[in-house]
């Protein structure tokens, strides 16, 4: 109404650190996504299983989508800033200048990337100790996680490992980036790093794998200083800060989340009345978050610790306050459908065809796929072709990084066709290992009825139906397609003050957008598929046991 005083609209930035480019958005108090950027940043891998970046690199794309993102907003309605960032590992030395993780000596290459193998034998040394930390990390630790690499740096770049200042996470890098505090964030060094919320870091352990001189200096280069996500990180913004990402000086900064952890609190909160789904007046703790992007990640809360064999966790308010998490997870996924496509010889014809009917390439094979199928439902077009996922190991629930990938009824047939069905099988064997996972934490004592899917796999309708048909669980799919930069957002509204607590924030601005049903009349022929599934893995372990008695 004329006259009437209108309450300016409060926004938060969200920035999300990805594999291969890092976008930020501004994002209002309902949610919804009002701006979006995104930027390349550079990958090196110099040798096989080592993957790095630069934190340079890094930081200069965040600067760089933040500035387009609050390009003509009014500085005094930008309330607060989340960030969130794959669990990478970023060295520097005591003035916190870049060292190289390399033998080239590269400086700006100094973050081994959250995918880097390159630590396998230190992590199976590390697991060999049985140290009761494991417990919560699955049984056994990731080659993924931190300690490894921390170990494998000391034992093969010992001048750089003399010269260390920080190790950080990489959602921590950004927060200190962004403040000048070197605070840690609980979900960091809970879930990466086996610090346990109740006992903080165990001597025991670090001394018994080679790493005692990190407990000499009271834990300063891994962290002493702990934050629960989405609580305010010192004075907010530096001035130096503000400059570089175009944001106001002060402004509140959170503590960070991994950016699977983002996701999780962008969708797995979302109100769900007036969808008929199982979930509904249900507590949270039957639902679980999918973020599918390179790699998927499986993240289900509970009331209590429950401990899941080859599932990470549980870790205490790693993710959402007061509830434990676990979190499974395939290490490749995206990435993996990515390699099979891209790899097969018809790829060039299914790249022209998809560009001459301006379509995605994914697009097009979904809806070749509806031309061959026929009379079939198109699932079964995989009768004969089967698929182990496990390209880049077993992540959860066989935690086998050994692991390779299969392929299970291929012809001499070379043309689109063949493509195509080899893409099907592929989405259905990340599918079926979704299935295995969440069996496992069912069986552990979690009871989950719904899943929440979000990432750049979401957007895949084929992707998203199947995981429902195979799980034989509804898939909801959330308003905002971009997630994981909601929950970094989230975080900076907490970080204000504008929210109560993150449950208020995730309940206010997580919204739902589409829900997909499984089809119960194809549960017979995935229930088949899924015993052929784990078939597969039984006759991998049986022929390298074979070759390994050579």
């Amino acid at each position: 109404m004329p006259g009437e005083k209108q309450t300016a609209v409060k926004y938060y930035v969200g920035v999300d650190v990805g594999s291969a480019s890092v976008r930020a958005a501004l994002v209002d108090g309902f949610g919804t996504v009002v701006a979006h950027a995104e930027q390349p940043i550079q990958v090196w891998e110099p040798q096989p299983d080592h993957y790095e970046q630069s934190s340079a690199d890094i930081w200069a794309a965040c600067c760089s989508v933040t500035k387009e993102v609050v390009r003509g907003v009014d500085p005094s309605q930008i309330r607060g800033l989340g960030f969130d960032a794959t669990c990478s590992l970023v060295v520097v030395d005591k003035e916190f200048q870049l060292l190289a993780v390399n033998f080239e000596g590269q400086n700006h290459r100094n973050v081994i990337m959250w995918m880097d193998h390159r630590a396998a034998s230190q992590v199976e040394r590390i697991n060999a100790t049985q140290h009761r930390v494991l417990s919560y990390v699955g049984g056994a630790m990731s080659v993924e996680m931190q300690p490894p690499k921390l170990l494998w740096i000391k034992e093969n770049l010992p001048e750089l490992w003399e010269k260390v200042g920080y190790f950080f996470d990489l959602p921590d890098f950004l927060s200190w980036k962004a403040t000048g505090v070197t605070a840690r964030s609980l979900c960091t060094v809970v879930c990466k790093w086996t610090y346990t919320s109740d006992r903080g870091w165990d001597d025991s352990f670090w001394k018994m794998i080679g790493l005692e001189d990190l407990v000499k200096d009271k834990y300063e280069k891994i962290g002493n200083h702990i934050l629960s996500p989405g609580e305010a990180v010192g004075k907010g913004l530096t001035a130096e800060a503000a400059r570089d990402l175009g944001l106001p000086q002060g402004i509140a900064v959170a503590a960070s989340l991994i950016d699977a952890h983002a996701g999780g609190l962008g969708v797995i909160g979302a109100d769900v009345k007036g969808h008929n789904l199982p979930c509904e007046n249900q507590p949270i703790t039957s639902r679980v978050a999918m973020i599918c992007g390179t790699s998927s990640c499986h993240m289900g809360v509970s009331e209590t610790p429950i401990f899941v064999p080859g599932v990470w966790g549980p870790y205490f308010s790693a993710m959402v306050p007061g509830l434990w998490l676990n979190e499974g997870g395939q290490s490749a996924t995206g990435k993996l459908i990515d390699h099979v496509v891209r790899g097969h010889v018809a790829f060039p014809e299914l790249e022209a065809k998809a560009a001459a009917s301006a379509h995605s390439i994914y697009t097009y094979l979904n809806s070749h796929l509806d031309l061959i199928k026929k009379s079939l439902p198109v699932g079964f077009l995989t009768v004969d072709l089967h698929v182990w996922p496990d390209f880049h190991g077993n992540r959860s629930p066989l935690t086998d990084l050994t692991l390779k990938g299969m392929v299970v009824g291929l012809t001499l047939s070379r043309g689109l066709d063949e493509l195509a069905l080899i893409y099907l099988a592929t989405i259905q064997a990340i599918a079926l290992g979704t299935r295995h996972i969440l069996e496992a934490m069912q069986a552990a004592g979690h009871d989950i009825t719904t899943l929440f899917l979000c990432g750049g796999l979401s957007k895949n309708p084929l992707f998203v139906q199947m995981h429902a048909d195979i799980t034989g669980k509804p898939v909801v799919l959330s308003k905002e397609v971009e997630s994981v930069l909601v929950g970094a957002a989230i975080l900076g509204a907490c970080a204000s003050g504008d929210f109560a607590s993150i449950q208020e924030a995730m309940a206010k601005m997580g919204k739902i957008g589409r829900v997909v049903q499984p089809n119960h009349e194809h549960k017979r022929f995935y229930d088949k598929k899924y015993e052929v599934f784990l078939k597969l893995v039984e006759h991998q372990r049986e022929y390298r046991s074979i070759m390994n008695s050579l």
